[in-house]
């Protein structure tokens, strides 16, 4: 990422707002600085994030979420009559709700810290925090996925997480091209929509080591000039995008013989829905040396830190497969 560089001039007392939450000696343009390299920080951790239905958060209306499901429509096989209007159709809209919640963090400079390198260090800072930030985030999104009701066992050949293997084991169990095209299959017969054209996996580096050396892998290298590429996209398999994050669920140790199972998330439009980070989900907090009050009597602490309000929800169970595998990486300590 390009690195962004501070105007110490919005430091200077002429330029304070007094009233920005961040204490009385930063300016509104500070904030928006930080607010911004905080999200331009996090957004690289949202994996899981990027392909929902996003929302806004809700002001000053409690801590519910509405998403919308909608039905697809039937088919209208009979012929219309000359002359006669037939019935109109009904919107069939099936609200979705889910509960919001706060998350967030800080850390603490010193007054010596900050008066001899308050750029960098308040920088650096912002950039632990965005990372932070985004992967805290991203697992609240990816826990709700995982937890959804589709589910393949490698290429079918058992019936549950606990049967997989892998590692030495005969028949060992790790994702293959026929398991992607059993995926793809699923949502194709059930009609979900795709993404651009496109079905998407999100899928762990130790699983794409894997599935990358089977000879109908394409490099996103090579078609990276004629298509918008997803964040964190590694390739694709026919109709099918690969998306890789280390932020991918394991299951450690839930296979056979202790094998660690790993979820691979096929996933088509609208398959759930996600809160915005923008717009006040998720924003930057500065404490201004001084801003403690009584318990910090001699202006020894400044902190910089994020909060966050995050839900996401599952909208169409027959939009997202779930592929269990186990994978040739050596199992997690």
């Amino acid at each position: 990422m390009t690195d962004k560089y501070l105007n110490l001039t919005l430091f200077s007392g002429t330029n304070t707002t007094g009233q920005t939450g961040m204490g009385q000696d930063l300016s509104a343009e500070m904030k928006t600085y930080y607010d911004d390299l905080l999200i331009d920080n996090a957004e690289p951790n949202l994996v899981h994030d990027q392909f929902g239905q996003k929302k806004p958060i809700p002001k000053n209306r409690g801590k519910v979420i509405e998403f919308r499901r909608y039905s697809q429509l039937p088919k209208l096989t009979t012929p219309i009559t000359e002359g006669v209007t037939p019935e109109g159709q009904k919107l069939n809209v099936t609200t979705v709700t889910a509960t919001v919640n706060q998350y967030g963090g800080y850390i603490e400079l010193s007054d010596m810290l900050t008066l001899t390198a308050v750029d960098r260090n308040l920088v650096e800072s912002t950039k632990l925090l965005g990372s932070q930030a985004g992967r805290t985030l991203d697992t609240i999104v990816r826990e709700v996925l995982n937890g959804g009701t589709n589910v393949q066992y490698a290429e079918g050949q058992v019936a549950s997480r606990n049967l997989l293997v892998g590692g030495k084991t005969e028949g060992n169990m790790y994702l293959t091209v026929k398991a992607i095209q059993m995926a793809a299959r699923t949502l194709k017969n059930a009609n979900a929509d795709t993404i651009d054209g496109y079905y998407v996996a999100i899928i762990h580096p130790n699983v794409a080591y894997d599935i990358m050396r089977d000879p109908e892998w394409i490099s996103a290298s090579q078609y990276a000039g004629s298509m918008q590429i997803f964040e964190g996209e590694i390739g694709r398999i026919g109709k099918v995008r690969f998306v890789e994050s280390t932020e991918a669920k394991i299951f450690e140790k839930g296979g056979a013989e202790s094998v660690d199972v790993y979820s691979t998330l096929v996933l088509g439009a609208n398959a759930y829905g996600t809160t915005e980070i923008s717009g006040g989900g998720l924003e930057m907090i500065i404490k201004q040396l001084g801003s403690g009050g009584t318990s910090d009597p001699l202006n020894q602490r400044a902190t910089t830190g994020w909060k966050a309000t995050k839900t996401a929800a599952r909208l169409l169970e027959e939009a997202m497969v779930r592929i269990e595998t186990a994978s040739s990486a050596p199992a997690l300590s």
